[in-house]
């Protein structure tokens, strides 16, 4: 009897070991992930039942339509307490490894270290997958408590150069996270010690049972390439395949992204998307920019990568730092809403659904389960702007019409609307800053602002240097005045979060001796910041309050159809228009026959029938079309 039920366990185990063999191979994010994640709708305070409450609709009303993950998003390990909130310090709960664990008070079934094991196994009965979200390096709790570095080899303490590691030896305090200084900072990934930390962060987190993670402040302005390298690595270790997104986003640009995407799954290119038509507006230039270079769909961790325009803040919400769920109605228009689901499937971003579901109403619902956007989020090609529209104002809506033809964007600039940016060092719109002699007591850092003309500078600040020591390297860092007499210093930190269509500057603020605040001058003319290794630029003020003007997208589908949508960014209704001949410019003769094409628009529902020169539609303002072209005989 005892060896027969050996034999059992013993093809028991070879399945299961075969079956992890098998899901780790399969092609990770081969389509934009889709799923639910609690941040629109519950902020940080979230708890169990209201969590495994919306799972449980997901797995019932949006699985069938590919929504397949539930997400946790941040501080599930922060005690819901007065005097908690977001960048509070206190009321976290780490273990005697420095880790975090959820809250047992909103989380029940993780007592006894049981973590998030039956929160995942619950999700995947359901048969959904288990998401969290986790911030950078290490809590700042961890450092304070001076907790040991678990080795996951000898379930023992970390040694290495004969002695015990602990982590203050790995925590950098100066590099905390730009919008939680108090809550986490970066971990030196250099020494053996810091990447022990994160193996036993990620190895934990397998052992939980988690399926996707979702990794804050370490992109964009916050930028810290070598924990999403460490941990990408740490992932592929796994016995389990885990999805890989990283976030927020602020500042990124595609030449940032190539050096990042190869890691990754979904990598956010924007700030925190809200329910504002500005944050909805903000989107179109940089998803033109990902298209362009054709990081959609590139390749990514174990499969592919998606630029991420964040997740839809529908239905029901609440707010940013918010302590309790749910309160208020999206404020996006129905039309609002409808250009923001168009753009995301059409530019291919992953899809997660920010909503309570609890509370989800029919509109909202068939929004996000529109057969047509969903079969262009997951199964379209050639996805890209389409720049040959042009426009034509309502009568009834002016006082006067007139027609525009709209090939590309042009901005004409000033030094009087410059304001300074970050953005990746080998943009070549960074280069171009020298140190320039003064007659005070400080030298300057200038930058020019016509390459061609030497003379014609945008504007000078004054360098104090400070030597420090960072990673081992000795080199000339520096702070950033704008006066030789001010005592505030250049920061390219934030001390929150930014929504999407926040202007991305560098601001002044009391000087202090924080990675945020060092600066370099490298050899190439780019003058870089020491926390993110990002580098300033200058930036327009007038491309961050752009709202308007008229957009569309092109996609092909995978039976030939043609997909092509208008987007009207004005207040007003307008005739938007494209010549089915300009189709060729982009997508190739090869998908029109005989310049005609069959036509209906998804949203109104209307039949165009055959098209042959021009197709055109009155757009509500703020508004968009959707047409699906059969063009081919």
């Amino acid at each position: 009897m005892k060896a027969s039920v050996l034999v059992v366990l013993f093809f028991t185990l070879i399945f299961y070991r075969a079956l992890s063999v098998a899901g780790k191979e399969r092609e990770l994010a081969k389509l934009p992930p889709r799923g639910w994640n609690s941040y629109d709708s519950f902020s940080w305070a979230i708890n169990e039942q209201e969590f495994l409450d919306n799972a449980e609709i997901v797995a019932q009303r949006l699985l069938p339509h590919g929504y397949e993950y539930a997400v946790v998003d941040f501080l599930w390990f922060r005690k819901n307490v007065d005097g908690a909130y977001v960048d509070s310090y206190g009321y976290d709960s780490i273990d005697e490894w420095g880790r975090p664990f959820p809250d047992p008070e909103r989380w029940p079934s993780s007592r006894g270290g049981k973590g998030f094991k039956e929160i995942a196994r619950k999700v995947h009965e359901m048969g959904l997958k288990f998401g969290i979200h986790v911030m950078r390096g290490i809590s700042t709790e961890a450092v304070n408590a001076n907790t040991r570095i678990l080795d996951v080899d000898t379930n023992g303490a970390y040694e290495e150069s004969g002695r015990q590691w602990y982590a203050t030896d790995i925590g950098m305090k100066d590099k905390t996270c730009a919008w939680m200084s108090h809550g986490f900072m970066s971990v030196n990934t250099d020494l053996g010690a810091g990447r022990a930390f994160l193996r036993s962060l990620y190895r934990q987190y397998a052992e939980w049972g988690v399926d996707f993670v979702k990794l804050d402040c370490v992109f964009g302005d916050d930028l810290d390439a070598q924990e999403i390298i460490t941990v990408s690595k740490l992932l592929e270790e796994l016995d389990r395949p885990v999805v890989f997104s990283i976030s927020p986003g602020s500042s990124v640009t595609p030449s940032m992204a190539e050096g990042i995407s190869n890691y990754v799954n979904m990598y956010r290119i924007t700030g925190d998307d809200w329910d504002r038509w500005t944050d909805v507006v903000y989107h179109f230039d940089i998803s033109r920019d990902f298209a362009a270079v054709k990081k959609i769909g590139a390749a990514g961790l174990q499969g592919r990568s998606w630029p991420d325009l964040d997740m839809l803040p529908l239905g029901w919400l609440a707010d940013p730092n918010a302590k309790h769920g749910p309160y208020r109605k999206c404020n996006l228009s129905l039309d609002e809403q409808k250009t923001q689901m168009t753009l995301w499937s059409m530019a291919k971003s992953p899809l997660m659904f920010g909503g309570d579901l609890r509370h989800i109403d029919e509109i909202t619902f068939g929004l996000i389960t529109n057969p047509t956007l969903l079969e262009i989020n997951s199964y379209s090609t050639k996805n890209m702007e389409f720049p040959y529209v042009f426009a034509k104002e309502d009568f009834r809506s002016t006082s006067h019409a007139s027609t525009h033809r709209f090939l590309s964007q042009v901005l004409v600039d000033t030094p009087d609307d410059k304001v300074l940016g970050l953005t990746s060092c080998s943009n070549e719109k960074a280069k171009g800053w020298f140190i320039g002699r003064d007659h005070g007591k400080l030298d300057q850092i200038c930058c020019k602002y016509d390459m061609k003309n030497s003379d014609r500078l945008s504007y000078c600040l004054y360098k104090r240097g400070e030597e420090i020591i960072y990673k081992q390297n000795h080199r000339e860092k520096f702070h950033l005045l704008a006066s030789e007499s001010m005592e505030a210093c250049l920061d390219a930190s934030v001390n929150r979060k930014r929504t999407a269509s926040e202007r991305e500057s560098i601001l002044l603020s009391s000087c202090r001796r924080h990675a945020s605040q060092m600066w370099g001058l490298n050899d190439n003319g780019t003058l870089v910041n020491t926390y993110s290794g990002l580098c300033a630029t200058t930036s327009s003020e007038k491309a961050n309050t752009m709202t308007g003007g008229i957009r569309s997208w092109v996609a092909t589908g995978r039976r030939g159809e043609i997909y092509l949508s208008f987007f009207n960014l004005n207040s007003w209704r307008m005739q938007i228009s494209a010549r089915i001949s300009d189709l060729t410019a982009v997508l190739g003769s090869s998908f029109i026959s005989k310049g005609s094409c069959n036509c209906k628009e998804v949203w109104s529902g209307k039949d165009f029938g055959t098209v042959r020169q021009t197709l055109s539609m009155m757009v509500e303002k703020h508004g968009c079309a959707l047409f699906v072209l059969n063009c081919r005989s």
